[in-house]
């Protein structure tokens, strides 16, 4: 589902700044890989690349067997629109749109009906505990609500890959962990590959494999002794 093969990514006059350095991963459709380090050793730079949102200075990103360098711009924004769901520690959530519009519109930037987006946010925001919240607005819910509607609407129009960026480090640890048992859920579910970016081992271990990171590089890759299995 995902391979990059000797990325590195340089910013700044001369290159200064690297981010990655000849950064290689992989990781299959189904897999729910966490992503670890500190502060500035590449992990949302990883991020950003998968999505498309940042180009490499050298080598190749590949989803879903498709080149993002061979891609003009509207090409991998309807990538991040048909097949890339995100979910952000900010929940970035547009303000005036209450839950329901907030999750029903991936749909409607995809072309379907607004009765059949409705539909399908409706029954998700259900899904997801929210079914009495759903024309609220975002500074009328808690933060584990506001994160609940973004995970709704990563996940609404069914993608093959989720990418979460410190899904819960906005949340209180009881508020983190009912995030952390819903997306178990919802895995167990859909069965969608997974790569999560996180500094809490914790959450780190509800993958069924390890990445750290460290200057760019990948320091140590290993399997959880926890696994959450999915359906794919």
């Amino acid at each position: 589902m995902i391979e990059l093969t000797d990325v590195s990514k340089s910013y700044g006059a001369g290159g200064k700044v690297r981010a990655l350095r000849n950064f290689s991963l992989k990781v299959a459709p189904g897999e729910r890989l966490a992503l670890m380090g500190p502060s500035g050793s590449g992990k949302t730079t990883v991020l950003n690349m998968i999505c498309g949102l940042d180009q490499p200075t050298s080598g190749t990103v590949k989803v879903a067997g498709v080149a993002l360098s061979d891609l003009s711009d509207d090409a991998r924004t309807r990538l991040r629109r048909e097949k890339i769901g995100m979910i952000f520690q900010t929940f970035n959530l547009l303000p005036t749109l209450t839950a329901l519009e907030n999750v029903a519109l991936p749909l409607r930037l995809q072309g379907i009906s607004r009765s059949e987006a409705t539909r399908r946010a409706c029954a998700l925001l259900a899904r997801t505990g929210l079914g009495d919240r759903a024309t609220h607005r975002p500074d009328e819910l808690s933060g584990g609500e506001r994160q609940r509607v973004a995970i709704a609407r990563a996940l609404v129009f069914e993608p093959r890959l989720l990418l979460g960026d410190e899904p819960t480090g906005n949340l209180d640890s009881a508020t983190g962990e009912e995030i952390l048992c819903l997306l178990d859920d919802l895995y167990r579910e859909r069965g969608c590959t997974v790569l999560m970016v996180t500094h809490d081992e914790i959450v780190a271990r509800r993958c069924g494999r390890i990445v750290t990171m460290r200057d760019g590089q990948i320091l140590k890759d290993k399997r959880s002794r926890r696994r959450i299995t999915g359906t794919a």
